[in-house]
Formats: C-alpha cells, sequence, structure tokens
C-alpha cells in the first residue's frame, strides 16, 4: 500500500507546510490581500466538530490549504464535505473546534457577508445567475464595488474594469457569448459563468463544490482546463465525485479524502486510489 499523510496530525497556524513541500509544491508565491498569509497557508481547520441532535457531521476535522493550492477533497456522500463548506462560509457554526482564514481571520466568529467581503467565494453545484440578463452584465452585477445606491444610479464601467470583465470572458470561455442571456446558455456556459461572477469578486480562496457535475464530456474538459489556468492565482478547494476529473486537475498535489466527518487518508491522487481504506469506503475495487 502507497504512504500517505497521517490525517489525525493536527493542524497549526504554525506549521511549515511539509506536506506541500514532500510533493514539490511550493504556493507561497501568492498573497492573499488582506489577509496575513505569512506563514504560506491561506486557511486553517483545527479540531472542528458539527453536532446535529447527536450526530456529527463533522468530527475533529484537520485541514489546511496552502497559498495558490488547488486542492481536491473527495468521498462518500455523508462524509462531512458540504457541512465542511458551511463552516468555512459562516453557513453553519461549529461545536467545537477553530476555522481561521490567514493567521487572524476566525471565521466562526464572523458573517457570512463578511467572509465573503474578506475573500472566500463558493460556488454550489446548482448554477446561479442572472438568467433575464447577458453575460457580460452578470459579470458586471458581480463586481467588486461600492453596491450603495446613488454610486451604482451613476455607475459607469471605467475602461480598467470593461477589461477586466474581457479578460474573465475569454478565462471562462464566454467570449463572444457577452450579449447573450444568460438564461440561454448550456449548462456547463452557465457554471462557467458563475466561475467568471466568483472571480469578479477578487476572491482569494475559491470554494467550488461539483463544478462539474452534469456537464458533457467536452465541457468537464474544458472545466479542467479552466482550473488548471486558475492554478497559483487563487486557492481553490474542489469537491468532486467525477474520478476522472480530480485526476486533471488534482496532477501532483495533494487530494483528501473525507469519511464519516474526518480525514481519512490524504496524498497524492495515486497515494489515495492506492490506499485501502479509501477503496473500502469509497472507490471500490
Amino acid at each position: 500500500m502507497s504512504e500517505v499523510v497521517d490525517p489525525a496530525q493536527p493542524v497549526h497556524p504554525h506549521i511549515d507546510n511539509s506536506l506541500h513541500a514532500e510533493h514539490g509544491t511550493s504556493y507561497g508565491h501568492v498573497k492573499g490581500e488582506g489577509v496575513d498569509t505569512s506563514h504560506g497557508a491561506i486557511l486553517y481547520l483545527e479540531d472542528i466538530t458539527v453536532s446535529f441532535d447527536g450526530f456529527k457531521a463533522i468530527n475533529k476535522l484537520n485541514l489546511d490549504i496552502s497559498v495558490g493550492e488547488l486542492r481536491c477533497i473527495i468521498g462518500p456522500n455523508g462524509a462531512g464535505k458540504t457541512t465542511m463548506m458551511d463552516v468555512i462560509t459562516g453557513k453553519t457554526r461549529p461545536t467545537s473546534g477553530t476555522a481561521f482564514f490567514g493567521q487572524t481571520m476566525d471565521l466562526t466568529r464572523m458573517t457570512e457577508y463578511d467572509i465573503a467581503h474578506a475573500g472566500i467565494g463558493r460556488k454550489f453545484q446548482r448554477p446561479t445567475v442572472f438568467e433575464q440578463h447577458t453575460v457580460f452584465e452578470n459579470l458586471e452585477l458581480a463586481m467588486k464595488m461600492n453596491k450603495k445606491v446613488r454610486p451604482t444610479l451613476f455607475f459607469k464601467l471605467t475602461l480598467e474594469q470593461k477589461g477586466k470583465i474581457d479578460d474573465i470572458l475569454k478565462l471562462i470561455r464566454l467570449n463572444g457569448q457577452e450579449h447573450r442571456l444568460a438564461g440561454l446558455l448550456s449548462h456547463g456556459q452557465k457554471q462557467w459563468l458563475e466561475i467568471g461572477m466568483l472571480l469578479m469578486q477578487e476572491p482569494q480562496l475559491l470554494l467550488l463544490d461539483e463544478p462539474v457535475a452534469g456537464m458533457s464530456d467536452a465541457e468537464t474538459a474544458r472545466t479542467a482546463e479552466l482550473l488548471n489556468e486558475l492554478r497559483g492565482k487563487h486557492s481553490i478547494v474542489v469537491v468532486e465525485h467525477d474520478m476522472a476529473f480530480v485526476t486533471e486537475i488534482a496532477q501532483d498535489g495533494v487530494v483528501t479524502v473525507l469519511h464519516e466527518g474526518s480525514v481519512l487518508a490524504q496524498g497524492t491522487m495515486q497515494q489515495v486510489q492506492a490506499d485501502e481504506r479509501v477503496i473500502e469506503v469509497y472507490l471500490g475495487r
């Protein structure tokens, strides 16, 4: 059996990211604006437990994400993946444990709005776009700016802002579709548009929940290309069941396997696929 990282090892804000160094990956060149990432990690979850009427949806979960890392998280249904993202975004308060964005932002004490404003963006499995607006208007509405009434009434895009929208249109493969109503896009195109809307908000950390669910093979391949292009520019956490897609975007990075609310195994995709525990509870034979 291939060696995997001990998931029981507790996370601490002053870790040296030896796990990532072990796999030859370094993400420290990307800095989060306003987020203290001086120790090389952007997200720390330590001993996070979430209980619902005695049932532990998450059980002493330890996880850390490096700055600029693309981390894939896999596991069977009910493993705690969605609850974990709910904790990170402030939707669910943990029963116990700590969650930090950078060195100083305690996510357990912040509102959902404050967490989003601080630089954590989340994309749910079902795309949420403004279907009666054009692709361009969706990106414009998502732009990070003063949303008070007076500035909005008299708002006019600057050349820099229009250039940013144009750049994101190219990145999400929707250039040439900017004047099309979002409601007329394919399922995959709506997923890309929502990722683009998140990018307009300049997040430091992106949480993507099953981004290729319901996509065609061609759309899945293009989504893998998109996420690989974002690698290093943003810290990204991808929860996904499509193992071929995970293999494509994980490359030699770290894959985390959740089971019954805690980390079962952690390592490269090749390592976790060879782990007997992972085969038994998730991948099958």
